[in-house]
């Protein structure tokens, strides 16, 4: 019979970091995001009002999965909100457990989620991928543990599918974009030297290959502190300060696992546009993007994708999820979309009791595509 062993603090989860890593391997569809670093690291920058709630699995005296899961408190009008949730907060599109046997792996976490005393209020399993891995294991687990879910999409993200390679993809396209995003690289390069530089270190465990590339890195973030993201006051963009020393942080161990894939386009040797992204197994997610407004007119953004997404059909990469919500240029590329979901329980607490109630009208009043659209802005 499973044990569930309940880890609250970074001291006590330290002793399973290769534990972690070796499941990490195994994860079918696993990304940056459900590392120890990733964890460990957001803990650091943004765990000073959460509690941690990470839940090992073993069976047979062996750990073989694990469920990353944080406390959240946030006021509201009638008292403090206590919401148990996966430690994404948006940074990337997907989640849920770690390791080989994502099933038995959320069933005994979520029965010992049941089990124990409720010190919250709702119980927010977000960033699920029902279409590609999960399924209906999130709310089947949930349910048969005594937590009938609320189901909802989250977020939609346009994907590249880029397995059939380069010449399929354009062919794909509509001819009228097809011919515009040529007509405006060939113009710029009438103008211009365009030199594409992308980094993508494979990695320092075994591969000796781990070279962060620091110029790079400051390239992208002065790139987005000359663009309007410089003149936000607040937000996740990679000129705003928080944002900028959270990513910085994480930015070394990402290229020590081989997860790091920053483009920079050049024009005339001088930094034009950027994409900050992290991979893994050929799959890229965007993460942040920008270009130098002094360029605006000759659509350097438009030439860095193009010439990226032809860069990766030439390594073999799989797939290129673009980030959510739906911009020009996304729509531009994407051949498909990637919806995530939200399985949402309410405690049987007063408090519980309302907050369910204040979901259910504010479903009832809005469509999904509503709900999407709102999420993924």
């Amino acid at each position: 019979m499973a044990r569930v062993l309940e880890l609250r603090s970074l001291d006590a989860l330290e002793g399973y970091r290769l534990v972690w890593h070796r499941l990490w391997q195994e994860t079918r569809r696993a990304d940056f995001f459900l590392t120890y670093e990733w964890f460990v690291t957001y803990w650091r920058h943004f765990g000073l009002d959460k509690q941690m709630r990470v839940l090992l699995v073993e069976s047979d005296r062996e750990i073989v999965g694990i469920v990353p899961l944080v406390l959240i408190t946030r006021p509201a009008s009638w008292g403090q909100i206590r919401t148990l949730t996966y430690p994404l907060d948006d940074w990337g599109g997907f989640y849920g457990p770690v390791g080989a046997t994502p099933t038995a792996t959320l069933m005994a976490a979520l029965r010992h989620v049941a089990d124990s005393p409720r010190d919250w209020n709702i119980l927010d399993l977000r960033w699920v991928d029902r279409t590609r891995t999960d399924g209906l294991r999130t709310p089947t687990a949930m349910q048969q543990v005594g937590m009938l879910p609320i189901a909802q999409p989250w977020m939609e993200y346009p994907v590249i599918e880029l397995v059939g390679g380069w010449d399929t993809l354009q062919q794909a396209r509509p001819a009228e974009r097809r011919r515009e995003t040529e007509r405006q690289l060939r113009r710029l390069k009438e103008r211009h030297d365009v030199r594409l530089v992308r980094h993508r270190p494979a990695g320092g465990r075994g591969r000796q290959d781990a070279d962060p590339r620091w110029d790079l890195f400051n390239a992208c973030v002065a790139l987005a502190e000359k663009s309007w993201q410089g003149r936000q006051a607040d937000g996740t963009t990679l000129a705003h300060a928080k944002t900028r020393d959270f990513l910085c942080d994480l930015h070394g161990t990402a290229s020590q696992l081989g997860c790091v894939d920053m483009n920079v386009l050049y024009l005339d040797d001088q930094p034009a546009a950027y994409a900050y992204n992290y991979v893994h197994q050929g799959r890229v997610l965007g993460l942040r993007t920008g270009y130098d407004p002094d360029f605006r007119a000759e659509c350097p953004g438009a030439a860095l994708i193009r010439l990226m997404v032809e860069d990766s059909c030439r390594r073999g990469d799989v797939e290129i999820d673009l980030g959510p919500g739906r911009t020009r240029f996304k729509n531009d590329w994407a051949n498909r979309l990637a919806v995530s979901y939200r399985y949402t329980y309410y405690s049987d607490s007063f408090r519980g009791r309302l907050l369910r109630l204040r979901r259910w009208w504010n479903d009832r009043f809005s469509s999904q595509e509503d709900i999407l659209a709102r999420r993924s802005a």
